[in-house]
């Protein structure tokens, strides 16, 4: 019998987040700090308008684009926190989580062979969508020494011909890197004079810790050549109701449209529900969740100090990336023993990319008190290494 499978798709490595949380899963005791999910239960006044649309037998379909009263949500929310204006009629989608709208906002836009530029260590699915996309990823090598932001002279010398896209993920997920106007800017006058489409996730845009967010669609000349990736699952510890949305010129929201209307025909129902509820009346739970995250970024900064581990001050998500490249260990290979001998699962950095390496994603989207745990458990395994060394 022949092979059925797709060779693009066997290629395709497993992301190497899942797993650690597989392992950690069964394993008693053990500590993770490797998944970015809210350890916040979604507020109750969101839960309950979920409910009451579950009792009112809200549980059809909705328009292919997403409910009308939650597309002006957006719109309104936008407009309120980025002074952008957005058409709910026909700029904005509505999808299953903010992964879906990456996945066809490429697929509407890319041509076989597009280049795709991807600047890394980011989200892991942005290179495996590109390849389904049948783009050419390619990818810039963020650095440390930058704080992981993506500069003009790394971006141009990644422009060729056939360069269509570049996705810019600020906040950025696993580094807690940001941009700042001025940054935004100078990428933008590329994007611009180059004739390039940005894909802007912005899914951590309310956590932020240095400022306000500015989103790069905001910048004269920019919407007309943005998609803006957004949802609900960070900002409003909704990560189960599977709900996002993008918002971009209509004429790529028509496509991106069709190809939703083909494989997913409507996010979840209720779910959209319960987000007009987050966005209309959920400002003060945000910054509530906000003020948290914060508090546990500060006390992991100081952590490390303290025990003389690098690790750039991020100001965006809720992850930091600690250097452990001084012990002579992959990242795969710290974090594995981690596991094994403190019971505390991180993320190694590789996944993420390969300019990962030598660095972890720890997550502080856990409680005070595990992340104690955790960081005296790090303490001793790194004190452990370093009397081995000398």
């Amino acid at each position: 019998m022949r092979n059925f499978l797709s060779d693009k798709v066997t290629e395709i490595k497993p992301s190497g987040i899942r797993k650690f949380f597989d392992i950690v899963s069964e394993m008693k005791d053990a500590i993770s700090l490797g998944v970015g999910e809210p350890d916040f239960d979604t507020p109750w006044h969101i839960r309950d308008e979920g409910i009451y649309a579950f009792e009112r037998g809200k549980t059809f379909y909705t328009s292919n684009a997403g409910l009308k009263d939650l597309r002006i949500e957006i719109a309104n929310y936008l407009k309120r926190n980025q002074n952008l204006s957005y058409n709910p009629d026909d700029e904005i989608l509505v999808t299953v989580g903010g992964s879906e709208a990456i996945d066809i906002g490429l697929r509407a836009v890319i041509n076989s062979k597009d280049e795709v530029i991807i600047p890394q260590p980011s989200y892991v699915s942005y290179e495996p969508c590109a390849v389904l996309a049948d783009a050419k990823p390619v990818i810039i090598n963020l650095k440390a020494e930058n704080e992981f932001r993506l500069t003009p002279e790394e971006l141009l010398n990644s422009i060729t011909e056939k360069t269509k896209v570049l996705i810019l993920p600020y906040p950025n997920n696993p580094t807690g890197a940001i941009m700042g106007s001025e940054d935004l800017e100078k990428i933008a006058k590329i994007a611009i004079e180059k004739d390039i489409l940005v894909m802007s996730d912005e899914i951590y845009s309310a956590l932020t810790y240095k400022g306000k967010h500015i989103s790069i669609a905001s910048i004269d000349g920019m919407k007309e050549r943005t998609i803006l990736i957004n949802g609900f699952s960070k900002a409003y510890a909704m990560t189960g109701w599977r709900l996002g949305y993008a918002c971009a010129p209509k004429e790529i929201i028509k496509q991106m449209t069709k190809i939703h209307q083909f494989a997913i025909m409507c996010a979840p129902t209720i779910s959209q529900y319960a987000a007009i509820e987050a966005l209309k009346n959920g400002d003060e739970d945000v910054e509530k969740m906000r003020q948290s995250y914060n508090q546990r970024r500060r006390f992991l900064i100081d952590a490390f100090k303290k025990m003389n581990l690098k690790c750039f001050e991020p100001f965006g998500a809720f992850y930091v990336f600690p250097c452990i490249k001084e012990f002579g260990l992959t990242s795969e290979e710290f974090a594995t023993r981690f596991l094994k001998e403190e019971k505390v699962a991180v993320v190694p950095g590789t996944a993420f990319g390969e300019c990962g390496e030598g660095f972890l994603r720890i997550s502080y989207a856990y409680s005070l008190e595990n992340l104690k745990i955790a960081i005296s458990r790090l303490e001793r395994f790194v004190s452990k290494l370093r009397n081995s060394k000398s």
